[in-house]
């Protein structure tokens, strides 16, 4: 037998803790699980238990009354998508006003949100105080910022009433801005776009505060201007920043659908429709005949999604990294 067959069990009774750890890190383990058992077996019966059945009514017909289910397999699936004409018309059309507020909401936040991190990023004095008042949008309640701009944007609003006093009668609505079809969802993705700058312009300024100074420095000294400093450093160096808020950003329009509820409904006509309020229509608002089926299997849809942007993201994490 060689010397190194003998060696090794005994170098693996060296290294293998004696009885007591073993036992002492046992019981930690198991005063860890003490504490942490009633969050998880409260996730268990109140998580585990609505995905799951949230998944089996995607394939059952239920108004929220009668006792039972009714299965129909894929049905519910195939009404969305093209079996049912009413309702495969309103995915359509829910599916067009999501891709363009999933398009613009992302792209003109970063067009604002950057701008004014390096903006703040420049300033000496007051830049807390600043940092906050562009912060105090995100901080504010949703639902009471978006009853504020429904006001605002009401036929005798104050949008409408600062246009007339500028001579600017011409650009008016009478029907408010929210009431125009033309105007009803560019101006919901400019509410949206306000309240999703905050983030982004703080996600921004820590990266700008990241950046060695020296490569900026160097930069000017070689002759670069502004522009090309900004185009060939800065920017470079923030693209997995506008990664992360443009992903988030087609997230937080994929699933949701207060400001469309509040403000709109959804109207004029299904001009603000999107997915996240068509799957709350379905479900809650059908007076004594909702749809829940339909609202699950459109939720479950809606996580398919939801699975391909996070592939998608991290994806093109690690391609800018």
């Amino acid at each position: 037998m060689s010397t190194t067959s003998v060696e090794r069990p005994a170098e693996r009774l060296r290294e293998r803790p004696p009885a007591g750890a073993r036992g002492e890190r046992w019981r930690r383990w198991g005063i860890g699980w003490a504490f942490v058992a009633p969050a998880v077996v409260l996730f268990l019966l109140m998580g585990g238990y609505t995905i799951a059945s949230g998944f089996l009514l995607s394939f059952a017909k239920w108004n929220g009354f009668t006792p039972d289910w009714r299965w129909v397999g894929l049905g519910n699936y195939a009404d969305l998508l093209y079996a049912d004409p009413s309702l495969a018309a309103d995915l359509r059309r829910a599916a067009g006003n999501t891709v363009q507020v999933m398009v613009a909401v992302p792209v003109l936040t970063v067009v604002v949100s950057l701008p004014l991190a390096m903006m703040l990023n420049s300033v000496t004095r007051l830049r807390a105080v600043l940092r906050s008042v562009y912060f105090l949008p995100y901080v504010t309640t949703g639902i009471a910022v978006y009853y504020a701009w429904r006001y605002v944007l009401e036929p005798d609003g104050a949008i409408n009433l600062m246009l007339g006093s500028l001579g600017l009668g011409s650009l008016r609505q009478p029907q408010g801005f929210l009431g125009n079809p033309d105007t009803a969802l560019p101006t919901l993705i400019v509410v949206l776009v306000w309240s999703s700058v905050p983030v982004a312009t703080l996600l921004y300024l820590s990266g700008l505060q990241a950046i060695n100074g020296n490569l900026i420095e160097a930069a000017r000294i070689d002759g670069a201007g502004s522009w090309h400093v900004l185009r060939h450093i800065i920017w470079p160096l923030l693209r997995p920043i506008t990664v992360a808020i443009v992903l988030l950003g087609i997230r937080d329009t994929l699933h949701g659908f207060q400001i469309f509820l509040v403000a709109t409904n959804g109207g004029p006509g299904g001009h603000t429709d999107v997915f996240g309020l068509m799957a709350y229509r379905l479900a809650f608002m059908k007076g004594l005949a909702p749809s829940l089926g339909h609202a699950s299997a459109l939720g479950w849809l809606l996580f398919a999604g939801a699975v391909l942007l996070t592939l998608a993201n991290a994806r093109l994490l690690r391609r800018v990294q």
